[in-house]
């Protein structure tokens, strides 16, 4: 009895050190973004192309890549088009302000799951959630109010927040049907073929200097495509076959915190900082555990 428990909590220990592992690689990915000197469409096609032909080579080698109807691959590449928006707002939004505003922008997430998850899935609309999401609202609020110098980048922070949430609430609906990894690469394949399709349009209205990355856009984008993407994601789901769902998203609210940490460290952006960015980034830390103690309540 006595060993039995005892494996048990050696496999919970590790289940939880890989989830902090995650979270913490999860935070580089903003920082990333900035250090990858690409605009963000560029760079967000580098990621999805080199992460579908990582896949398609680890999929292939491990025989494990499976054949789908025409009809499952779009499904699955369609929540991919949803992956890529997002990441091309997300990227926009620090490169026009910095990584500190885009993954406090990135908190806005619940906020709007909040407001599409009812609709899309036909769930009763939770008051409560909607409450603890709108301190979340004022918080942004109160950054984009008093510092005008960010504000462009917190438009496209909160356009990805949202597209965000669709593709969350994409994803698990999409994906109970599909093996997780395969389902990651026809999603990199599906934002892929779509950004490509539209890069002319986007390329005229907004002309494009640097297609190719240089210098040490390769090993950051490498990092991205390697640790951040494709490790990230096989990381998290061993994290799931160790520890609950439940607690896994709610550890995932550190992100933006990790994510700030780092970029304080390598940017110095704590000079760009000030009070109503401090109340701001408070009142999102509220809605945060507010919401984390409605969950912890509901689940007893």
């Amino acid at each position: 009895m006595s060993q039995n428990l005892l494996s048990v909590t050696k496999k919970d220990n590790k289940g939880f050190l890989l989830l902090h592992l995650s979270v913490f690689i999860a935070g580089f990915t903003g920082v990333l973004g900035r250090l990858i000197e690409l605009d963000s469409a560029v760079l967000v096609w580098h990621r999805m192309a080199w992460a579908a032909a990582l896949m398609a080579m680890f999929l292939i080698f491990r025989k494990e890549l499976k054949r789908y109807r025409f009809q499952d691959i779009c499904q699955m590449g369609g929540v991919g088009v949803l992956l890529c928006l997002h990441w091309i707002f997300f990227y926009a939004s620090i490169k026009a302000s910095n990584v500190s505003i885009g993954v406090v922008c990135f908190s806005l997430v619940g906020f709007f799951t909040a407001l599409f998850e009812p609709v899309i899935n036909k769930h009763r609309f939770s008051f409560v959630e909607f409450l603890f999401s709108i301190l979340t609202v004022l918080g942004v609020y109160l950054i984009f109010h008093f510092d005008t110098r960010y504000r462009l980048g917190i438009a496209f922070g909160i356009i990805s927040s949202a597209l965000y949430a669709l593709f969350a609430i994409a994803n698990q609906h999409v994906g109970k049907r599909y093996e997780a990894k395969n389902m990651l690469f026809w999603e990199m394949v599906g934002g892929l073929v779509v950004l490509s399709a539209i890069f002319p349009i986007y390329n005229y209205f907004l002309p494009v200097e640097k297609l190719l990355p240089t210098g040490l856009d390769y090993p950051y984008m490498a990092f991205m495509v390697v640790v951040c993407t494709i490790g990230l994601c096989l990381l998290q789901i061993i994290v799931l076959q160790k520890i609950d769902a439940f607690t896994a998203n709610l550890t995932y609210n550190l992100e933006p915190v990790y994510s700030i940490i780092i970029a304080m460290l390598m940017f110095n952006e704590y000079q760009e900082l000030n009070f109503s960015f401090i109340l701001g980034i408070a009142l999102i830390i509220i809605s945060v555990v507010l919401q984390t103690l409605s969950k912890l309540k509901a689940k007893d």
